[in-house]
């Protein structure tokens, strides 16, 4: 399982959960699961050097017109040339090529804005999922999108969410489909 954000961040648990309450009230907010829809404007495909098909992420988001304009603001570079996005390439939907999931986070501490599933059809990527609801990753697991979203209490530091929630959704009948849900709780130091 992959974490959410280097430890040691600096953004308090307050400040958190000010984001996820604005965000999450915000228009377009939550988990966006989708079926038969008409393909978002994006570029495309693009070989890569080392063979299959790679994308530019942050111009896929940039161009879809279902991701919100506030995860747009949050795509700029944290260093250099290096942008709050993580991109991997798996089979979820059973296309005839990889599908494309990408998360997008903060710069200072890794907390997750949003997640985005893409499917090649017709030689264009569709968005077929999102969730732009923080803190969310969202990843492939075995076939299946596996989307987690940390859960803090008032005490919990950015680095150190009191547990998980875990969502597993299943491509069928040309839709994500939610089969189960998990809450993980981590331990705790014992001095509450």
């Amino acid at each position: 399982m992959r974490r959410i954000g280097p430890a040691g961040g600096t953004l308090s648990a307050v400040a958190l959960l000010s984001l996820v309450v604005m965000t999450g009230c915000s228009e377009g907010g939550g988990v966006r699961v989708e079926g038969d829809a008409p393909a978002a404007v994006v570029p495309s495909l693009a070989p890569s050097p080392t063979g299959g098909d790679r994308i530019d992420p942050v111009s896929v988001l940039r161009h879809d017109p279902k991701v919100g304009a506030d995860i747009k603001a949050a795509l700029k570079p944290c260093g250099g040339d290096e942008y709050p996005v993580d991109t991997s390439y798996g089979d979820l939907t059973g296309g005839s090529r990889p599908d494309v999931v990408i998360n997008v986070s903060t710069c200072g501490d890794g907390v997750g804005l949003g997640g985005y599933v893409y499917r090649v059809e017709n030689g264009r990527y569709v968005d077929v999922f999102g969730d732009d609801t923080p803190p969310v990753y969202i990843d492939i697991s075995q076939g299946d999108l596996e989307l987690t979203r940390q859960i803090y209490s008032h005490r919990d530091a950015v680095c150190c969410p009191s547990g998980e929630d875990v969502y597993m959704y299943h491509w069928s009948n040309g839709r994500f489909t939610e089969t189960s849900q998990t809450r993980n709780e981590y331990g705790t130091s014992g001095d509450d």
